[in-house]
């Protein structure tokens, strides 16, 4: 018999984190664990509030299908029992993790990948006044990837500031479906001539359509539009991108079949993160192999990490150690 325990962490933010919907000081994360036979399988989840989650939420998620697992239920067995989202993400990769540890083998030769490679990871920068936004960008001027939070009337602004403090650097922008119609088309030509290669969930989800008849001269990603394969029938004509994010997929399995997917119909691959510890990345690195814009940088926010934690240098995460997961 397996059992299941479901802890409540809580990580330090080194800076005040702000987007479009709000700030953050801490990641407030759950870690599950599956023990069978002497075998812990490990994996983290972030409930997010824009689709209804929260801690106790996904807690109760959790403890409805313990028993299901404790029972010997399977990984494609939960594709069936829980929906898409935090909870699934948790234990789907703690199975993963799980059977990884039984068999002795590390989890991309179960998925059936090649070994994992280094990846060069976008570093965010939160929404703050123009002289902090600058100052930021100049303090990571060096990284090769940014990605800059926006959703503000003076979004223009303090994307110019970004760009003086980080005249090198590949820019990125997210609005986290802030704009209208009317903004997108009256930042376009600002965002060409600051070399912005990526936009990011422009509108609200359920306003997205727009996108169908707008330019794109710049790709545009689906974050917030994109969480599972059924998302994709929707957005055909509207994104050039979806973020592949494994709390919102519902975990690792959902994951990998999406980027398959969704490549075959045309669209390119983001992998991207809420803001949690190493433990929640390992998992997402399988997915982001390849890809063409990889967002993991949630342990470089941190003021603390997790134990056995990915090991960073600037913006180049290395494979996850099997002491962490996998």
């Amino acid at each position: 018999m397996r059992s299941t325990t479901v802890a409540s962490v809580q990580f330090r933010l080194r800076h005040t984190f702000t987007i479009s919907r709000g700030s953050r000081d801490v990641a407030e994360v759950l870690q599950v664990t599956v023990t069978e036979n002497g075998f812990s399988g490990h994996a983290e989840c972030v409930p997010y509030a824009r689709y209804g989650e929260s801690l106790d939420s996904v807690r109760a998620q959790l403890d409805a299908v313990a028993e299901k697992v404790a029972s010997g239920s399977t990984r494609d067995a939960l594709q069936a029992d829980m929906p898409s989202g935090a909870a699934r993400n948790a234990m789907d990769c703690a199975l993963w993790d799980l059977d990884a540890k039984q068999q002795g083998r590390r989890v991309h030769a179960l998925a059936g990948l090649p070994k994992l490679t280094n990846l060069t990871t976008a570093y965010t920068i939160g929404i703050a006044d123009r002289a902090t936004m600058k100052t930021l960008a100049a303090s990571h001027a060096d990284r090769p990837i940014l990605k800059i939070k926006l959703g503000t009337p003076s979004d223009l602004e303090l994307l110019r500031a970004v760009r003086q403090g980080a005249p090198k650097a590949r820019l990125i922008i997210d609005a986290n479906e802030a704009w209208t119609r009317d903004d997108y088309l009256a930042l376009l030509p600002s965002l060409e001539g600051l070399a912005v290669e990526l936009i990011e969930q422009p509108f609200h989800a359920d306003k997205d359509a727009a996108l169908s008849d707008l330019p794109r001269p710049i790709a545009v990603c689906a974050d917030e539009s994109c969480h599972d394969r059924q998302s994709l029938r929707q957005l055909g004509g509207r994104y050039d991108m979806i973020n592949i994010k494994l709390d919102k997929t519902g975990g690792l399995t959902e994951a990998l079949a999406l980027k398959h997917e969704a490549q075959a119909q045309g669209l390119d691959i983001m992998v991207g993160c809420m803001v949690g510890s190493s433990l929640a990345m390992a998992p997402a690195q399988l997915v982001a192999q390849g890809a063409k814009f990889v967002d993991l940088d949630g342990p470089l926010l941190l003021a603390e990490d997790c134990q056995h934690a990915i090991a960073f240098d600037g913006s180049v995460m290395q494979p996850a150690t099997p002491e962490l997961w996998g």
